[in-house]
């Protein structure tokens, strides 16, 4: 069963620019086998941290072959196909190719701000479009709205595609009534690198990370210890990106994990607008952070 697979680490892939702004498709399938080969577990394409609203169809389309050619089934694929116009949602699964996507990753409607009814009839209506497995996503920092532990328990127990949440609402008594109440064949995901570890020891199935296109071998290895158990390794390891998780998000997502990786030598440190890279001062803080952890920059 695909929950089974989408256990432990994914990471919410970036997508690489060049100084001309358009996509480093290089340097994307490079991430995407440095990724695959330090153990993650499965990967997220086209979700919030690739800047998706700024790419045009054709760049989705290429991303989405690009990366499952690349992958070749060696881990599991999560495909973000979410908008704030359920038709839309529904053609876009029905008319495009889906080979080789395992589950969709489908975030509340943004911006139309709608009722919990009018979130349970928007993922009903999907739901009952598609055989897909269907991972819900409660962002309401980016959305305008929270999806609520009863709508969300609702949707798990009346649909058997919905498969699981990735939970980044920040509210951690909202994630352990979803844990406490939620059906056997529904898992809960954090949508946060910070809570990760403490959601695991909740009841959570594991991560959907940005911090991991960076650090994929460290971070997986925190989940799986954590998800087996083994409390007091998992802590040292999540006690080491502490400073790393707020300077990740202090300028916003993906322009953290992009500054890291260009330190890095991996990508460009380019985002599209209206986005923007992360100030001089949290750059060089993160990479007095990175030089702390032997990271080369």
């Amino acid at each position: 069963m695909i929950q089974r697979r989408l256990k432990g680490m994914g990471v919410a892939l970036i997508t690489p620019f060049k100084e001309d702004g358009s996509v480093d498709y290089d340097s994307l399938l490079r991430l995407v086998e440095y990724q695959v080969q330090n153990g993650i577990d499965f990967l997220c394409v086209l979700g919030t941290t690739a800047e998706t609203p700024t790419l045009t169809a054709e760049e989705k389309k290429k991303i989405k072959s690009l990366v499952i050619e690349r992958v070749n089934g060696r881990v599991p694929i999560l495909l973000g196909v979410g908008s704030n116009c359920t038709q839309t949602v529904i053609d876009t699964i029905k008319n495009d190719d889906m080979t080789g996507v395992d589950a969709l990753l489908i975030a509340v409607p943004y911006y139309n701000k709608p009722s919990q009814e009018g979130i349970y009839q928007h993922y009903k209506a999907i739901a009952q479009s598609t055989n897909l497995p269907i991972v819900l996503y409660n962002v309401p920092g980016r959305t305008g709205v929270n999806m609520t532990a009863a709508t969300t328990l609702r949707l798990a127990h009346d649909f058997d595609n919905i498969v699981a949440i990735k939970e980044a609402s920040g509210d951690i008594s909202q994630m352990d009534e979803i844990i406490k109440k939620k059906p056997a064949n529904f898992d809960v995901i954090s949508g946060d690198d910070g809570i990760t570890f403490p959601l695991i020891t909740l009841g959570a199935v594991g991560v959907i990370s940005v911090i991991g296109n960076a650090f994929p071998k460290e971070f997986s290895r925190m989940t799986r210890l954590a998800l087996a158990g083994d409390y007091n390794s998992a802590l040292t390891i999540h006690h080491q990106f502490t400073e790393l998780f707020k300077l990740l998000f202090v300028d916003g997502n993906p322009a953290g994990v992009k500054a890291m990786l260009s330190m890095m030598g991996m990508i460009e440190n380019r985002l599209r607008l209206p986005l923007v890279p992360t100030r001089i001062t949290t750059y060089e803080e993160m990479r007095k952070v990175l030089e702390g952890l032997k990271v080369k920059c």
